[in-house]
């Protein structure tokens, strides 16, 4: 009887919606890679999604059940611990595709650079949190905070993954932006991008990182070099129409005319067989979790748990804006999966861990 009362009460103090929401975008996902896989795959890559969610959804309970004061404790201790699996990876990290960004555990190949975020968060959160004040930060205060992230992105854009770390540098802004940060300093900011950004090409981006930057600026003009892919997912959107030509009857997906269509343009394909309708219901359900991530946050017992609520709602906003802006052309190409959708172990777990945080927040609130 007390194992079942206490049972009822977990059941009790979970978010539903959250979850069904995270489950039925999952869900999709699923769907959606079954149809992608059967384009060139031999294996069914559904079937591991089904296994990494499955592992996922365990992530999320051992996250979430795990006292958010408990992470607030460690969280600059976890933090210095993926920057040195970063640091190990630029070592002995394996490359793929020109890239070192992963440890291969054996039976996974770990990308520490997606634990990053998650370590981002709570270290962001944990400053914030303990340097509580109601004036908007000044330059001079953003200094230490940035210093401390800036470490790890340092690691990441040595691999290279320039994606990976726009996005981590969105999230902290955006938690920074929770705190309050000073429009002198925001524009003081926005004055040294533009001056650094010649510094940047020049030194700062490599030279496929650059061309995808000015296939982006020439698409209509680079037709079989860098702004292929992007070519072919904008043109597997537009032959979606209103309703999609159906489960696994998409001709761009299926003739193979749009690469890493079962990760980075997954998107592409669920466009092309679901149409308009299909991706308008796509979005309401990300609006539907961003939505309720935030809600979170103004429900957090404290502000350590508010600030990691916006710093989750963060990474799934930039995920899915960069990602969708890539895969239609208002973006260059930067290799940033969708998230719950895009197949891959790392990325997927690091969504669920995530979702943990999120739902830890939200049983205590």
């Amino acid at each position: 009887m007390k194992s079942q009362s206490t049972i009822a009460k977990i059941a009790t103090r979970l978010d539903w919606p959250l979850l069904s929401l995270v489950f039925l975008i999952s869900g999709i996902g699923i769907l959606n890679l079954q149809s992608a896989a059967s384009a060139s795959y031999g294996f069914a890559l559904h079937i591991t999604q089904m296994i990494w969610v499955g592992l996922g959804a365990v992530v999320v309970a051992i996250t979430a059940a795990i006292d958010t004061r408990i992470y607030e404790r460690w969280a600059y201790i976890f933090y210095g611990f993926v920057v040195f699996l970063l640091v190990l990876v630029l070592i002995i990290g394996t490359e793929l595709n020109g890239s070192q960004r992963w440890l291969n555990l054996g039976f996974f190949l770990m990308q520490p650079s997606e634990l990053l975020k998650i370590a981002v968060i709570l270290v962001t959160a944990r400053y914030f949190h303990d340097h509580e004040t109601d004036q908007p930060l000044t330059l001079v205060e953003l200094i230490r905070p940035l210093a401390i992230v800036g470490i790890g992105v340092a690691m990441v854009l040595k691999q290279p993954d320039l994606g990976t770390s726009l996005v981590i540098l969105a999230i902290f802004f955006s938690m920074v932006m929770l705190q309050g940060l000073r429009w002198s300093s925001v524009a003081t900011i926005a004055f040294i991008g533009l001056v650094s950004f010649p510094l940047v090409w020049n030194f700062g981006l490599h030279d496929y990182q650059k061309g995808r930057i000015v296939s982006f600026l020439n698409l209509d003009e680079d037709k079989q070099g860098d702004s292929w892919q992007v070519r072919q997912s904008i043109i597997a959107f537009g032959s979606g129409q209103v309703w999609g030509k159906g489960h696994v009857s998409g001709t761009q997906i299926q003739k193979g005319f749009v690469p890493e269509h079962e990760n980075d343009f997954v998107a592409a394909n669920w466009g092309e067989e679901r149409g308009f309708v299909g991706m308008a219901f796509l979005l309401a359900l990300y609006f539907g979790l961003l939505a309720w991530a935030l809600r979170i946050s103004t429900k957090a017992r404290d502000r350590f748990g508010a600030f990691v609520s916006v710093g989750v709602a963060a990474m799934l906003f930039w995920h899915i804006v960069i990602n969708l802006a890539m895969v239609t052309g208002m973006l260059p190409v930067v290799g940033l999966t969708l998230p719950l959708l895009s197949a891959g172990g790392s990325s997927l777990l690091t969504m669920m861990m995530a979702i943990g945080l999120l739902l830890g927040v939200s049983m205590r609130r």
